[in-house]
């Protein structure tokens, strides 16, 4: 249940939008935005189903890989969500530690090594030491510990050691010796939790976004996610290919704007829309998709540049026979049940 905190939030932002005058005006990848969402979607269902491939006709999605519309859906974001998460004390402490840890990374394979060497993760039994020495090994057999996902300031001008993991295990030292945990919990908005966040080195605007948003997963949140949106550097060439002009609108906006419209959007190009088993497209997932459609939209509309002037895209897809995800979603969402009922079927509208 949302807080009435929240609801005043959305309503507020959604007048002042409203309020606007200047209206943003669309190139010829508007459309393209809901006709790649909603097929990119279709292939996450045939893929749930059980069905074989190709899931799809489209060359373009047939050929480069992109991710999932909805942002939880994605390999890493459920591994977080039910090994790192949902798996282990839920103290705040040690919540906020294992997410951090998980997030600084963005890598499975670094979370996988940690464990098998501790076993259960947590700050209870956490030595920076014995931590430091765990990657520096794994950093001298030459495998990376990062992801390429993110990339995260060293903070070696703010905690002063040589090696980047060694300052970002200080990192969430000096946050949890601050309390942030607690302090988390009183915020009372997504926007107020994310200025905390972003107070700290090394975390940047898009960051501080991303982490909020993990957090959000846990128990020591419960915001909507329809309350506050960050726009990344691949949202930002996303948006820019998908309109000429902004008139009065920013980018977290425009975000807004395509949330708010979705559904009439996709009514209007005839578009069926399968949604999370109910949950409609929140800001987060609309910010998502304007970094796949970035990209999409250098084969697709090679004729519109963004601001990165990138013109290919990188990453091929590769159907590999990979282990089946058995999704499970914060239970707080109430979706867990659903998509057990009706073999991946959603509704179409959310109310």
């Amino acid at each position: 249940m949302q807080r009435a905190s929240q609801k005043k939030y959305d309503k507020q932002e959604s007048v002042l939008i409203l309020t606007k005058k200047a209206k943003p005006k669309l190139s010829v990848a508007y459309n393209t935005y809901w006709k790649f969402a909603a097929e990119r979607q279709n292939i996450f269902f045939r893929r749930f189903n059980g069905e074989n491939s190709p899931w799809t006709k489209d060359k373009i999605l047939s050929q480069y890989k992109f991710t999932n519309v909805y942002r939880a859906t994605d390999r890493v974001s459920q591994y977080l969500i039910k090994n790192v998460i949902y798996t282990g004390s839920q103290k705040p402490e040690e919540v906020f530690f294992r997410i951090l840890l998980f997030k600084i990374f963005n890598r499975i394979s670094t979370w996988e090594v940690l464990e098998s060497e501790f076993g259960k993760i947590s700050f209870k039994d956490y030595s920076f030491k014995r931590y430091d020495r765990v990657l520096s090994e794994v950093m001298q057999h030459k495998i990376p510990i990062y992801s390429a996902a993110y990339i995260m300031a060293s903070g070696r001008s703010t905690f002063g050691y040589e090696r980047k993991h060694q300052n970002h295990l200080k990192l969430i030292e000096l946050m949890i010796k601050e309390k942030v945990p607690s302090k988390l919990q009183h915020c009372k908005s997504m926007n107020e939790a994310y200025n905390l966040l972003h107070s700290y080195p090394t975390i940047g605007d898009f960051l501080a976004y991303q982490y909020v948003t993990d957090i959000n997963y846990s128990t020591l949140t419960n915001f909507s996610e329809m309350e506050f949106v960050k726009a990344g550097p691949g949202a930002k060439d996303g948006i820019v290919k998908c309109f000429k002009d902004f008139g009065e609108y920013s980018f977290e906006d425009i975000i807004r704007l395509m949330a708010d419209n979705q559904e009439k959007e996709f009514d209007r190009l005839n578009l069926d829309f399968q949604n999370l088993w109910g949950r409609n497209l929140q800001l987060i997932d609309c910010q998502n998709v304007f970094c796949e459609v970035d990209k999409y939209s250098r084969v697709a509309h090679p004729q519109i540049m963004g601001y990165s002037h990138r013109t290919r895209i990188k990453q091929k897809f590769a159907d590999k026979e990979k282990e089946q995800i058995e999704f499970y979603f914060p239970p707080k969402w109430g979706i867990n049940n659903l998509k057990l009922n009706n073999h991946g079927r959603a509704t179409k509208h959310f109310h």
